[in-house]
């Protein structure tokens, strides 16, 4: 399983992801879930991943190749050429779909089997900060300010957390420690979630990445927020009034 969360609030955009995937309790394995592609001074794009993982391996590969080839002089559109975040969303929903169709193709694979989803977002030169939810069928959603948030996978464990915190006025700062708390309520309640985790942070109107930073599981920062955290809860649950007379 895996959990992915991706917060757009008025000043940035967040993301964290883990990088467990499991296939059973005797075959865990580690994957990194979030892609961070950047034309300095002109767009700064992260992609995360949940589902089939070769699915999402070969949409990745197909993306990089297209960028890769654009540059040694190929005519071809790309998430860092394309003319906005919404065709940058359409590009990937359409390797989605093509993806798919060659397995099924050549393996025989169900469509349930090759299911995957997929958070975009990032921010171009001249346009606005964008979050998109890609679906497994190639379709896609994008944030709000009624919906500044989306998750991936594993993700009721830590939804409560942003449903309290995340407003489009919440700074970027708040928003990094939201998204920590919900992963960290995630961690504690599912063992197919599990470290390291990947935390991304894009400011608004600077076309690039503020911070690409791997949490490990001795992380000084991420541990105190875990430990006060619970220690918080635990003291307002003592100072909550009785419900027994």
């Amino acid at each position: 399983m895996t959990y992915c969360v991706a917060v757009r609030v008025n000043a940035g955009l967040v993301m964290l992801s883990d990088t467990r995937t499991n296939a059973g309790v005797d075959n865990i394995g580690r994957f990194r879930k979030t892609f961070t592609y950047e034309k300095p001074g002109d767009r700064a794009i992260a992609i995360m991943c949940s589902g089939n993982l070769s699915v999402t391996q070969e949409i990745k590969t197909s993306i990089s190749r297209a960028i890769k080839d654009n540059l040694e002089g190929v005519d071809c559109e790309t998430i860092l050429n394309c003319r906005d975040m919404h065709r940058a969303a359409q590009i990937i929903g359409d390797s989605m779909k093509a993806v798919q169709g060659r397995m099924q193709q050549k393996l025989g694979m169900s469509s349930s089997s090759l299911a995957a989803n997929m958070l975009m977002c990032g921010q171009r030169k001249g346009g606005k900060l964008r979050l998109y939810l890609i679906y497994s069928d190639g379709n896609f959603i994008e944030g709000s300010a009624d919906t500044p948030f989306f998750q991936i996978g594993e993700h009721k464990y830590g939804k409560p957390i942003l449903d309290r915190i995340i407003k489009p006025d919440t700074s970027l700062e708040d928003a990094a420690k939201a998204v920590c708390v919900s992963m960290d309520s995630t961690l504690r309640s599912n063992l197919s979630v599990g470290m390291p985790l990947d935390l991304t942070v894009i400011a608004k109107d600077d076309y690039g990445f503020r911070m690409r930073r791997r949490i490990y599981p001795d992380d000084e920062e991420f541990g105190r927020i875990s430990l006060q955290w619970g220690e918080t809860l635990r003291r307002g649950f003592e100072s909550l009034p009785t419900v027994l007379d």
